[in-house]
Formats: C-alpha cells, structure tokens, sequence
C-alpha cells in the first residue's frame, strides 16, 4: 500500500533540513510558518478491501509524534461512520529538528547565533543575510566560528592593511588558518566591508589577498639572456635569472626580441640569439607581463605546443600583447612532424579571435579533427634544427623591416 508512514514524514522534514530551512528559522527575528506535510491515505475502496490494513495504518499513523494531524470524518458506503487523517502539519522547527534526530545540532547553530550576537551585534546584523542563506555552512563552522569573526573584525577594522596575511598577530589564528578558510571569509568580508575596501577586479581564491588590500606573493618571471654582448654580470654562462613582477617591469636590457616557451627543456636549451631574451611561460598567466611596457617595444614570438590549447595561451598573450607573433606554430612545421604527432585529451572548442588567418586555419583544422582525432605537437618534439632555421628567418625578417624603418625615417628627415 502506498499510504504515508512516518518514514515517509521524517524524508519530508529531511528535505526541510537539507534546505536550511529548520535551522533558518532559528535566527532571531525569523518567522516560521508551520508545514504542511504531503499525505498519502487509503481510498474508499482501499478501506473496504483492506479495512484491517487500514485499522493497522491508522494505529501507526496516531502514534507519529510532533506532527499535528487534522482528522476527517465522512460516512462510507459500507463502512459507516469513518475518520481518517486529512492533513499533517509542522508546527514548529523544534518540532521537525526532534522528529529526525537534529536537537543536538540544532543547539551547536544555536551556538553560534549566540556567540555572534555577543561578539558584536552590528556585526551580527552584517552577517545575519550570509547565516541565513547558509545555515548549514555556518553550523560546520562552529568550531572555528569565533576564530573566523575575529579575523572578519580584524579586517573591517584595518581595510586595505598592505601587509601579508603572516603579519596578522591574533591569538589563535594563522596564516595557514586564514588561508584555508578564504572561501567563506571573502563571503563574510564581502558583507562587512564598504565597497571601496574591495577590489572588485580580483576574484576567486588566489586573488583574495589583493581583493582585500593584503600583500601577495609576487608573481615571478623566469628568463635566460640569450646574447652574451647583454649578459649580466655576476651570473654564470646560463643567465637563468628568476625575477619578481615589479622587478621584471623595471628591467633595463637594450633588448630588441623576446622569445616565450611553454616548454623548460626548451627554455634552457634555446640556441644564443642577438639582442634577445627567453621567457619560460606559465601556461594561461600572462598578467605577470601586463606591467612591463619595454615589452611593447620588443618583438614578440611565443613558442607553444601545436594544439587547441597552444593557440588558445597564443591568443590569451595577445589580450596583453597584441603584437605577438607566433614561432613553430604553422602548418608546416606540423606537417613535417607527422611522425612525432600526439594526443590532446581535452581539446579547447571556442573561438579564439585574436589569431591571424594562417593560425585559424590550422587551430581549425586541430579542432574540427580534419587531419587526426584530438591531434598535438608538442614543442619538445619538433627538431632542434627546425628551431634554429625558424630563428635564422626571424632575424632576417626583423633586420630587413628594421632597416626599412630607418630608410623612410631617413628620407622624411630629407
């Protein structure tokens, strides 16, 4: 029989947990509105075909505690006079949190509430939309809570404090607490703090410290020179020099050419290249080189992987470098490789519009699988002569478009 049973009833309230909306009712200054409960009874020929499974029913269904039920009495055709439950009602979220075992829980969210209130009522009045939409969030929170409204206060108290998280001196609380926790207090901060304390250009987990006015840690830019003439001293024949952003944005080196590489092999092993330097890439973040203006002066050739997501970072560098071009990255070079072609699990199926035409095309042919299902070239795998005759030609182009340059330059002086 698909009648309602208390199992039935506690799935119900369940689902009213599950929701937030027994605990959400416990905020104070939160109505509740009593629930009616779905029910499910016996028909009229169900009470004449199974009156004795009924009569069983209707003793269970009398003995379901902290529900109210409304009885309904009518006259069966057989049966005579009859009464049968007509309506289930929640009356109160005390009510539901007994009915399925969540008092004790209850009372740890009531832990909460009450601490805040005591910790600082305005702030609790800050905070009263973020507990009321996440109830559940902030009761397995409890054992931290008091933790986190200190650091919530410590901020709203130093907006923009220009030191690193390390640098908070709160009894209790680390860094690595803080850092584990940035989820729900850029949730929290978000509530307590004025729009200009907040950064609204920086967003997700890794850009929490310059949301909220903290020191980072300073992006890093790898490089090697490449020219022995520009070499700096003090360094080995390598120049492997790993710098900070700001530093990489004030870097003086009359250099004419920078090369990017996705690959560290092929990063250490680029061949000597007059009046250039190479940058090891980090893959989708080029932010790192939106500070460094000498960069819009140089000719820049990035060098990734011949698939979907190689011309993707391709077209990402160029939202920060228009005037990038790309090295290796041709029909030709893939071409000549075929031997060396790989797989790329999870190929990119956007657009990318900042590609030129001969970069669409085979972007489109990678795509669309035109020439093999999910097709890469990697970098490393392209011959090392390949690098060097494509760097030969570089230098040829540029010399001939420098010495243009300064032809016309010299004639309009005339």
């Amino acid at each position: 029989m698909n009648w309602s049973t208390r199992d039935d009833l506690r799935a119900q309230v369940q689902r009213l947990w599950d929701k937030g909306d027994l605990l959400r009712a416990l905020i104070p200054g939160a109505v509740w509105e009593p629930r009616r409960l779905r029910l499910r009874g016996p028909s009229s020929i169900e009470l004449s075909e199974h009156f004795d499974a009924v009569r069983t029913w209707l003793d269970d269904f009398r003995r379901i505690p902290r529900v109210r039920i409304v009885w309904r009495e009518f006259f069966h055709r057989v049966l005579g006079a009859c009464t049968l439950p007509d309506e289930v009602w929640l009356d109160s979220p005390q009510d539901g949190l007994a009915m399925i075992g969540k008092l004790k829980e209850s009372r740890r969210f009531d832990d909460v509430l009450q601490a805040t209130l005591a910790f600082d009522e305005a702030l609790f009045d800050d905070l009263r939309p973020w507990l009321s939409k996440q109830p559940l969030a902030a009761l397995s929170l409890a054992d931290d809570w008091l933790r986190l409204l200190y650091v919530v206060a410590w901020v709203q108290t130093h907006p923009h404090p220009g030191i690193y998280l390390r640098q908070i001196d709160l009894p209790g609380i680390d860094s690595k607490f803080i850092e584990s926790q940035r989820a729900v207090l850029s949730e929290l901060l978000n509530l307590v703090l004025p729009p200009a304390a907040i950064d609204n250009t920086a967003n997700g987990l890794s850009q929490f410290c310059r949301r909220y006015g903290f020191k980072d840690k300073p992006l890093r830019i790898r490089l090697r020179v490449l020219d022995t003439a520009l070499s700096l001293p003090g360094l080995g024949a390598e120049q492997d020099i790993t710098l900070t952003q700001a530093d990489f944005a004030h870097l003086a080196l009359p250099v004419q050419r920078v090369f990017i590489t996705e690959n560290e092999i092929n990063f250490l092993a680029f061949p000597a290249v007059r009046d250039s330097v190479v940058i090891f890439g980090a893959g989708y973040g080029f932010e790192a080189l939106a500070g460094a203006r000498w960069l819009q002066r140089c000719a820049i050739h990035y060098w990734g992987d011949i698939d979907t997501h190689g011309f993707a970072i391709l077209d990402q560098l160029r939202a920060y470098l228009p005037h990038a071009q790309s090295l290796l990255m041709d029909s030709a070079t893939l071409q000549a490789h075929r031997t060396q072609w790989g797989s790329e699990p999870q190929p990119v199926l956007r657009d990318l519009p900042r590609l030129s035409a001969e970069e669409t095309l085979v972007f489109n042919d990678l795509r669309d699988n035109r020439l093999q299902p999910l097709l890469r070239l990697e970098q490393e795998r392209i011959g090392f002569g390949w690098l060097q005759q494509a760097l030969t030609v570089v230098a040829v182009k540029e010399g001939a478009e420098r010495a243009g340059r300064e032809g016309a330059s010299v004639k309009r002086s005339r």
